[in-house]
């Protein structure tokens, strides 16, 4: 067993010297802390008091008292530190270190082992103690002083001085401290009786220069910003003091009855000098610095995109900074071509004044900016007008530019009406006794409406807009009136430009056109380079759309949409794009001829492109004409559901029947007619697999199990939920809310969804008959919201379109059912209407309630199917 040696003692103890050393520096912190704190508070406090200049508002019998309570209360404090003051040992610090540890080691080190020393297995077990002693020994750390003096300070006195003697740093000065003691030994008694001056000089606020005070400033010349604000204050004994100045450029009235002033402020405007006279005198040579007027300047000609926004250049600077600044356009009348519209003396209307952009951030001494801005509805545009930009800084002093003539910029419009309009509309505005001429040439315009305008719609809006302009013409047209007349032909010359539709197609088109009239017309560069940028971006949106379409063709159709695909797409997104980067580089090099030709063969190829894609887009429909169609399309997938669930009724009760009677069929995907297909796109996977069914099993003799005909089952009903939530959508988009046609098709759709929802339920049940019954419930209220859908359609038709009933009623005349009744527009499969029983139609109405008689009365057949049939009888 290892012997723990006196040598092993004394490295042990020698490894304790280092934390040791700081115990005992912390205790000494401690002792210093709790003892000192009294005079440290005492000290803090009258330095505060002194640098805040406390002393100098009391007086010299106050100032005394202050000393010697301060002298007092430091004297207690030595006092207390002495008395607090007990310096530690080693042996003290030793103590603490020991008692930090666990079982004391440090003190079982130095025990010695009092009984059974002889003791062999006492000794060891003492030994084995002492090494494990020797080992917590080894692992003490410093023992951290308790600077804690709270419960000596529980009203946080020392906390208070702490916090004024850091005011005082902020807002004092150390230079008043020495003060005290001139006035406590007597030797500044006359400074603090005797007369006193104190001087600021504060500079304008926007010239960012601090506030300079005097009585630290040395005689000898003194620059200042012109404006500056000279506040002199003299105390003591009236009289005693002066101040003259000759900076203001003022001579002050002098009145020899009143009383010395005590107090001066003025202006430093002038050069000049100020000067203190009387005890401690003082004068400065003053220089003006002047404050330039600021200066502004424009920097080029507008530059106008297509759409006549106008960016003008300019730039500005002023030795402190640009306040503010505006431009003043004027008409320039000398210059107006006198005119048409423009020969009437123009109405009086004021100047244009638009604020110039400033720089947000930053410095505003020299900067360029650009005023930015569209006169396009204004009524000077495109007029002659003198442009001149005024700059103001913080001194109020303003400089404007050189009256600069030019063009007002304004959008131009190149589709021949909409400008015949802006024109009209140009002098209107000019003159309210243009409104006469300005209505007769607008009938003009419009005097073959099918050859000025794309819609009659816009037709229309003209000769509205015409009639209002005669009316107020005769009566008089107020400022309001003409206003209102000028906002309605602006909007109607926007939608003669643009136009209003959402076809791809035919913003590829208009695009062509105006990029075609821009050429013609001589348009500005800027104005070919947007209307490029135009075509290029209706040129995409086309191709987009036509390869949407040819994605989204039905199965049926997917052949002819390949080899649409293939004429159609001859022309890749690529090879466009390298035509319209020629036509645009024609152009750029003033080719323009060839421009306008390759124009015309990218509109030749995009022609041909659409006529390749097919007639079958009917493009443009209204939104009735869509809602129709979307119920159509719910109708058939209705009739296809249930189709599929009368036959799985029937093979549930008699599947051999069907193999015999359904042999033209292919599965269960459609009804008797081979590959008519009832389901719609949600269907379509589901006929696939029942068509392969048919096919491995011979037509309908196709048996599935249990289990697969509950999958089926499952499959229908999901299949109906999708169906009810289209119904859902198309609801919320029927058109005619308010009539009697429209509110009456929309209850139809309340009592088909309802149905719908019946069927569904019966459908997860497994109850087919009555999902059946549901499913012909929703199908006929299908045909009447259709029906009062086409009625509300009809009327609004006759109300736009007078004359046209005879040619409707003959299209009508021509779309009958094998029954003789008018068929339901856009595919419906049924008609309320009575039938017409003349000729063949009645021989093939007994034909076919025969057929209905003879299956019904078939005792093979399943009680269902023939129960069906029955209640078909009752109902023809």
């Amino acid at each position: 067993m290892v012997q723990f040696t006196p040598e092993d003692l004394k490295r042990t103890f020698d490894g304790l010297r280092r934390p040791l050393w700081l115990t005992r520096l912390g205790m000494k912190a401690e002792v210093a802390v709790r003892s000192l704190w009294p005079l440290m508070t005492v000290i803090l406090l009258a330095f505060a008091a002194a640098m805040l200049g406390l002393h100098e508002m009391l007086p010299l019998e106050g100032v005394w008292a202050a000393v010697g309570l301060t002298v007092g209360a430091s004297l207690w404090a030595i006092i207390y530190a002495v008395r607090h003051w007990s310096w530690p040992s080693d042996a003290d610090a030793m103590m603490r270190l020991d008692g930090s540890l666990k079982g004391r080691p440090l003190t079982a080190l130095l025990d010695n082992q009092a009984i059974g020393g002889s003791d062999d297995a006492s000794a060891a077990v003492w030994r084995a103690h002492k090494r494990r002693m020797a080992e917590r020994v080894a692992a003490a750390r410093a023992v951290p002083g308790d600077l804690r003096v709270s419960p000596r300070d529980p009203y946080a006195l020392r906390y208070v001085a702490v916090l004024a003697f850091g005011v005082a740093l902020l807002f004092g000065s150390v230079w008043r401290v020495g003060t005290v003691a001139r006035m406590a030994g007597g030797g500044s008694t006359d400074l603090a009786s005797g007369p006193v001056w104190e001087g600021w000089a504060e500079p304008p606020r926007y010239t960012g220069k601090p506030t300079l005070y005097l009585n630290d400033l040395a005689e000898g010349p003194l620059e200042m910003p012109v404006g500056t604000l000279i506040s002199m204050r003299l105390y003591g004994q009236v009289g005693a003091l002066d101040v003259s100045e000759s900076v203001s450029g003022t001579s002050p009235q002098v009145d020899p009855e009143a009383p010395p002033q005590m107090a001066y402020d003025f202006k430093v405007n002038t050069n000049g000098s100020i000067a203190i006279e009387g005890p401690g005198a003082r004068a400065w040579d003053i220089t003006v610095r002047a404050d330039e007027a600021p200066e502004i300047m424009i920097l080029g000609a507008p530059d106008v995109a297509a759409l006549g926004e106008m960016r003008l250049p300019f730039a500005a600077k002023d030795d402190y900074g640009v306040e503010a600044g505006e431009a003043l356009i004027m008409l320039d009348l000398a210059s107006v071509d006198r005119r048409y519209g423009l020969a009437a003396d123009p109405d009086e209307r004021s100047e244009i004044t638009i604020p110039l952009p400033m720089p947000i951030a930053g410095n505003r001494v020299a900067f360029e900016e650009n005023l930015i801005d569209d006169f396009s509805e204004h009524p000077w545009a495109n007029l002659p007008v003198t442009l001149a930009m005024t700059a103001l800084d913080a001194a109020e002093q303003q400089a404007q530019t050189a009256p600069m003539q030019m063009i007002l910029p304004g959008r131009r419009f190149f589709d021949p009406t909409a400008a015949a309009v802006i024109e009209m509309r140009r002098d209107i505005l000019w003159s309210r006794s243009n409104a006469r001429r300005t209505a007769q040439v607008l009938r003009a315009i419009s005097y073959l409406p099918q050859n000025a305008f794309r819609t009659e719609t816009t037709a229309l809006r003209l000769r509205k807009l015409i009639g209002r302009i005669e009316t107020l013409a005769r009566f008089g047209i107020e400022e309001e009136n003409r206003d209102k007349l000028a906002q309605d032909m602006w909007d109607l010359a926007l939608e003669l430009e643009e136009g209003d539709l959402e076809d791809a197609r035919e913003r590829m088109r208009r695009a062509q056109e105006r990029l075609n009239e821009a050429m013609k017309n001589g348009a500005s560069e800027e104005e070919i380079a947007e209307l490029m940028q135009e075509l290029r971006r209706a040129t995409e949106d086309f191709m987009q759309q036509l390869q949407r379409e040819q994605a989204e063709r039905q199965d049926g159709e997917q052949q002819q949409g390949q080899q649409q695909q293939g004429e159609s797409m001859q022309m890749t997104q690529d090879d466009l794009q390298r035509m319209m980067d020629r036509i645009q580089e024609l152009m750029e090099q003033g080719r323009m001829a060839e421009a306008e030709q390759a124009l015309r063969e990218l509109q030749e190829m995009m022609e041909n492109m659409q006529v390749t894609q097919g007639q079958q887009g009917e493009g443009g429909q209204s939104p009735g004409e869509q809602a129709m169609e979307g119920l159509a399309e719910t109708l058939r997938e209705q009739q296809g559901l249930s189709d599929q669930a009368f036959r799985d009724l029937q093979e549930q009760f008699n599947p051999n029947a069907q193999a015999g009677e359904n042999q033209g069929n292919e599965g269960r995907n459609g009804g008797q007619g081979r590959g008519e297909s009832h389901e719609g796109q949600q269907g379509q996977g589901d006929g696939q697999q029942d068509q392969q069914n048919g096919e491995q099993g011979g037509g309908g003799e196709q048996r599935p199990g249990e289990g697969q005909s509950q999958g089926q089952e499952q499959s229908l009903a999901e299949r109906q939920q999708q169906l009810r939530d289209e119904l859902n959508r198309q609801e919320g988009r029927m058109p005619g809310q308010g009539t009697p046609e429209g509110d009456a098709a929309r209850d139809a759709l309340n009592r088909a969804g309802r149905a719908m929802d019946d069927a569904e339920q019966n459908l997860r049940d497994g109850a087919l008959a009555e999902a059946i019954d549901n499913q012909s419930q929703a199908m006929e209220a299908l045909r009447e919201s259709m029906r009062s859908l086409g009625e509300a359609l009809a009327v609004e038709q006759r109300s736009q379109q007078p004359g046209q009933g005879s040619q409707e009623g003959e299209r009508r005349a021509e779309n009958r059912d094998p029954l003789g009744r008018n068929q339901g527009s856009n595919g419906a499969t049924g008609s309320d209407n009575d039938a017409d029983l003349n000729g063949d139609a009645q021989s093939r109405a007994r034909k076919l309630l025969d057929e209905i008689r003879r299956r019904s009365g078939e005792a093979a057949r399943p009680e269902v199917e023939r129960d069906y049939l029955n209640r078909l009888l009752d109902r023809f």
